[in-house]
């Protein structure tokens, strides 16, 4: 929809954006926190289990939901806007600035999850959604910084999307910021 009523301005489209992914990560995390600990990211989940606050036996069923969750989340946006339900993009999302923000908008996401969850567990709905309304703006990836996420907007051909081509650095990106933050939390929040 940010597309559509931005009438060619991207940035336009992309503050559309960003307000509703902010938006709605902060909704869903209050709504979902109780439930599941709103672990909507495998990445939250396995920093999760890094640190001892998960089972390693549950992780594979969190990211079986997660990715489950973020392709039906594909489908019923594509659908809502008379789009392909799946449709591989084409969206260029590719070269090393993309993948490196990629890595400092998960090294950031990590961060402040664990921190927030450490010693401001409220604030953690608000402060996730906030830094993710900005990391789509101090970023050149625009911040997926979540590998569900990434595998399910190549399943779109709209503004949010990622080539299939462009995916794997991303996901590489990710899971090496990951292990990074792991072992930066281990010293700032032990």
């Amino acid at each position: 929809m940010g597309e559509r009523l931005a009438g060619g301005n991207v940035a336009i489209a992309l503050l559309a954006n960003a307000i509703a992914t902010g938006a709605a990560l902060i909704a869903l995390i209050l709504t979902f926190g109780p439930i599941s600990g709103a672990h909507f990211n495998p990445l939250v989940t396995a920093i999760s289990v890094w640190r001892g606050d998960l089972a390693k036996r549950d992780l594979p069923f969190y990211v079986i939901a997660q990715l489950a969750g973020a392709f039906a989340g594909v489908a019923a946006a594509n659908a809502m806007f008379g789009e392909p339900v799946y449709a591989w993009s084409q969206h260029a999302r590719a070269g090393l600035p993309q993948a490196m923000s990629e890595a400092v908008a998960t090294i950031g996401l990590l961060t402040v999850i664990v921190s927030c969850a450490r010693h401001r567990g409220d604030a953690v709905p608000l402060a996730v959604g906030s830094y993710i309304t900005a990391a789509y703006w101090f970023t050149s990836s625009t911040s997926f910084a979540n590998p569900a996420v990434t595998l399910a907007r190549m399943a779109t051909n709209t503004f949010a999307g990622i080539r299939p081509a462009d995916a794997p650095a991303f996901l590489a990106a990710q899971g090496l910021a990951t292990i990074a933050a792991a072992l930066l939390l281990d010293w700032l929040v032990p």
